[in-house]
């Protein structure tokens, strides 16, 4: 069944995914000499930076996600389905998904990364992921329940179980999370639930390796630690968590924390498409590719993204799974393209830095040439988020929301929003 596309002179490319990387692709090659077609199994682009925001609600879902369609309004070469691929062809040259079969001339995978719990079945089961905004939401309803929950326990036991949170990852989104929830605890929460006494809610921040935020400066984790330790968050490097069964955590070493809450945020893994050889995807699930970002052993078919892996002499290991590397190699593969068949040098991952904030007024940055912390990090970190949003209402809302907190100490977003069931 064909997709139902127009026809044209120009050379197909599909783009598989409309993240930071795929939608910047596209928007760069609107009005060249291609007929571009992205696809997505949503019909919205989704800023993932601020969806800790939206679990802990700061912000409303529908201030971070932005139409695709409305993105390529006037713009007659870029064509977008909402659709989700079931196989890839490469040997045809043809993508399978649930709206149609789709011939390319050209294929960019930028699919993204999902949670990588490791292997470990049961954690998967029972820990609360963050990489969507539907995931965001059933985090909020969780945190918000169990709070709920906490008012009618039958004991002290049950009402601390709900009351502890657990976040497992150190890197910018545990670290995030953990000083959103934290402030919640302080300035939120008790006016909500004056029935409970939240000295005795704890939030727990578990991170693997010595420190936190890996990859960013020593003085940056340095000074995250002591933020969120100075927020009453409880700090643990050095913290392997091994199972999570919905009720306990355990720690590699013997420790255990009672908890009904486990959010994980430790680590990323790149999303597969049938069809792709499995030996050609890398640690980590990524695929890797040459400095003209060609996958390597496929023939016309790129990888941008969280889903490539180019080791350098910079990045040994692949660059960092960011949203800046998307970006810049979305732009460089649309100058690739248009080139006219001139050659380029191949593409290169310029740092611009890295950012963390941990609660109101509070972020570290790592610039390329000096970092710093404090207000005026905080300050830093809100114009480059706002700036990078998409749609000018979109900013508006966002702003609005956070000058209100930081004014009022108050979020207005805490619902809890259930599916309903056809039974009911």
């Amino acid at each position: 069944m064909p997709a139902h596309l127009p026809d044209s002179e120009h050379p197909r490319i599909v783009i598989i995914g409309a993240g930071f990387g795929g939608l910047k692709l596209a928007r760069s090659l609107a009005r060249k000499p291609y007929q571009v077609v992205l696809l997505d199994k949503n019909n919205f682009h989704q800023f993932q930076p601020l969806f800790y925001q939206v679990a802990t609600s700061g912000i409303a879902p529908s201030a971070i996600a932005f139409p695709v369609r409305k993105i390529f309004h006037r713009i007659p070469n870029v064509h977008f389905r909402m659709a989700e691929v079931k196989e890839v062809k490469t040997d045809e040259k043809q993508i399978v998904t649930d709206v149609g079969s789709i011939e390319y001339d050209f294929l960019v995978i930028a699919t993204g990364a999902d949670t990588n719990y490791f292997g470990n079945a049961q954690i998967e089961q029972n820990a609360l992921p963050m990489k969507s905004v539907q995931e965001s939401l059933a985090l909020r309803n969780k945190v918000i329940e169990q709070i709920e929950n906490a008012l009618i326990s039958n004991s002290a036991e049950e009402r601390k179980e709900r009351m502890t949170l657990v976040v497992v990852g150190g890197g910018p989104t545990g670290v995030e999370v953990s000083g959103a929830l934290a402030e919640m605890k302080r300035f939120v929460l008790p006016k909500d639930y004056p029935e409970l006494d939240f000295e005795e809610m704890d939030i727990h921040l578990l991170e693997a390796s010595p420190q936190l935020l890996n990859g960013m400066s020593e003085q940056s984790s340095t000074a995250a630690r002591k933020f969120l330790e100075g927020m009453s968050v409880k700090v643990e490097t050095g913290a392997m968590v091994e199972s999570y069964d919905g009720h306990t955590v355990k720690v590699k070493g013997g420790k255990e924390i009672s908890s009904s809450t486990l959010i994980w945020a430790a680590g990323i893994r790149g999303n597969r498409l049938n069809g792709i050889p499995s030996d050609l995807y890398k640690g980590n699930g990524r695929l890797e590719v040459d400095d003209q970002l060609k996958v390597k052993g496929l023939k016309d078919v790129f990888a941008i993204g969280d889903i490539s892996y180019m080791p350098d002499e910079a990045f040994p290991k692949g660059h960092p799974q960011v949203a800046q590397v998307a970006i810049q190699q979305g732009v460089w593969l649309a100058q690739a393209l248009t080139s006219k068949g001139k050659p380029m040098k191949g593409f290169r991952y310029k740092d611009l830095g890295s950012m963390a904030t941990i609660g109101r007024s509070r972020a570290v940055v790592d610039l390329p040439i000096f970092h710093f912390r404090g207000f005026f990090a905080w300050l830093f970190w809100l114009f480059v988020h706002l700036m990078n949003i998409l749609g000018v209402k979109n900013r508006f809302f966002i702003f609005v929301d956070w000058m209100w907190y930081y004014i009022k100490f108050d979020q207005n977003l805490r619902l809890v929003i259930r599916t309903k069931d056809k039974s009911e």
